[in-house]
């Protein structure tokens, strides 16, 4: 290099869309506009296809261990339809939970769909949308004139597969014209320019997880760059929707509170005014299950996520398994802290719930 040049420093890669390397197609898929729309893109793609009676029936994906099926098999698409057209309920962030999607792409270590998802951890969608909204517009009509709101992240993260389905599209457009239906959802990635230009009606609120530098290096990899998710919510707030912030997981380790009292700051600095208009917080501790620490030890043994029961509260869980949170007293330490950040940087911001 010569003299008295100074090098520029580099760009960080931009986090690219999912594309999966097999998909697997239901029969009854190729029926639907969104089936067909899917099959020509993984043609065009290059994308090794093949069919399937029934999901169920995915057995053989390559990998001679466990922990390399397990791999392949997050880096699997299967499209088909949403059979079960009974939500389930979704405390405390919805009233109902919308299947759009089953499975993530992402590697997040502490995600309880390492367990609820089981031995078949590969990513599904649904192609009979219309199905799913008509059943939306069910619950809503049920519960009026309350307003029913849906989290359409409990089982995947919708954001990160919108490149292939358009389900949040057409989601949040036909939430645009219920006067009694909101619609939720939260991602760690930052593809949202398609979602830019749809008139949602402020029905929709598009949060964004967020957490301190520490635990996004250590425990979520295939996932966008803070920085990008921060660029994202920027793009969501001067759209007009309503913007949010879920803080998950929180957790203890050595110098939490510079860590996360950083996390705060990065957000006031960075984040256009716009947001603040009608921000929220959802808060939730790091928490385990006995089943979900065997699963994440065999699929991450080098994984420094702390789950020493020793150290937790045993606290029943929805599922009928204890589930190990934080003590009390480091519990409040936590949530107090991050609460006074949160108001010091967003006075007129709502914390939803901490839990």
């Amino acid at each position: 290099m010569s003299v008295g040049v100074t090098e520029k420093p580099r760009k960080a890669a931009t986090t690219k869309p999912f594309v999966p390397e097999l998909v697997y197609f239901e029969p009854e898929a190729l029926n639907y506009p969104m089936g067909i729309r899917i099959r020509d893109w993984a043609l065009r793609e290059g994308i090794p296809h093949r069919m399937t009676t029934s999901h169920n029936r995915i057995t053989n994906l390559p990998g001679e261990t466990e922990t390399e099926q397990y791999k392949i098999a997050k880096r699997t698409l299967v499209v088909g339809l949403r059979k079960t057209l009974k939500f389930d309920t979704s405390k405390p962030s919805a009233e109902y939970a919308i299947p759009l999607a089953t499975g993530c792409m992402g590697h997040c270590h502490y995600c309880y769909l390492q367990t609820t998802l089981g031995a078949k951890p590969y990513i599904r969608v649904y192609v009979n949308i219309d199905d799913i909204l008509t059943a939306a517009k069910g619950y809503i009509d049920e519960r009026s004139p309350d307003i029913t709101r849906f989290e359409a992240a409990c089982t995947s993260d919708p954001l990160g597969l919108e490149h292939i389905t358009g389900s949040l599209a057409e989601t949040i457009a036909f939430m645009a014209k219920q006067p009694l239906g909101r619609l939720r959802f939260v991602s760690k990635f930052h593809h949202v320019d398609s979602l830019l230009g749809i008139a949602h009606g402020g029905h929709t609120r598009v949060r964004f997880s967020v957490n301190a530098d520490y635990v996004i290096r250590s425990f979520e990899p295939a996932t966008s760059r803070f920085a990008e998710r921060i660029e994202a919510a920027g793009k969501i707030a001067r759209a007009g929707y309503p913007l949010g912030f879920i803080i998950a997981p929180i957790i203890w380790f050595d110098g939490w509170e510079d860590g996360y009292a950083e996390l705060l700051k990065r957000l006031a600095a960075e984040l256009p005014q716009e947001a603040g208009r009608d921000l929220t917080f959802e808060l939730i501790q790091h928490r385990f299950t006995k089943t979900a620490k065997t699963v994440i030890e065999k699929r991450y043994p080098k994984t420094k996520l702390e789950m020493d029961e020793a150290k937790r509260k045993k606290k029943w869980g929805r599922w009928g398994q204890n589930k190990y949170v934080y003590p009390d007293e480091q519990a409040d330490a936590l949530r107090m802290f991050i609460t006074e950040r949160i108001f010091e940087a967003f006075p007129t911001a709502k914390i939803e719930y901490f839990t």
